[in-house]
């Protein structure tokens, strides 16, 4: 009881010090959680195109990025360019979004990467995970 009592005292004190108070910090919350729910009930159409225009995005970053690549790909400056694109989209784990690799998997097929070297990419794109690289070879068989 009296660690909880400090404990309760020391987090009070806290939250005095930066300005704040518990009322503020819930308000704040709960209109954060307005803030989302609105967000992810709203027109379902404009995140539909927003992430066909994700999609397109690395699609072609991925094509281009293959044709202008070199035998010695660099494959963090490749991850850096889908971080830069996901963050524009306001993407933050693009490495858990599937649609990433499908995408990833279509500039593949664009660049016209094949065997071995379609082989190799998908590897090292996916990190040799199964999972991704099952999403990029979707992408590489989709028909447009």
């Amino acid at each position: 009881m009296i660690k909880q009592t400090i404990l309760t005292l020391t987090i009070s004190s806290l939250l005095l010090l930066q300005g704040c108070s518990f009322s503020d910090s819930v308000k704040s919350s709960s209109t954060s959680s307005e803030s989302l729910g609105s967000l992810s009930s709203s027109g379902s159409s404009s995140d539909s195109q927003a992430n066909k225009k994700y999609s397109q995005e690395v699609s072609d970053y991925t094509m281009a990025y293959v044709k202008s690549s070199v035998a010695n790909a660099d494959y963090n400056s490749f991850a850096k360019g889908i971080s830069d694109i996901a963050a524009k989209a306001g993407i933050s784990n693009w490495e858990q979004e599937s649609s990433t690799y499908v995408a990833i998997g279509q500039g593949l097929k664009r660049a016209g990467a094949t065997g071995v070297t379609f082989d190799t990419y998908k590897n090292n794109f996916a990190h040799d995970n199964a999972t991704n690289m099952k999403a990029i070879q979707q992408g590489y068989d989709k028909r447009d």
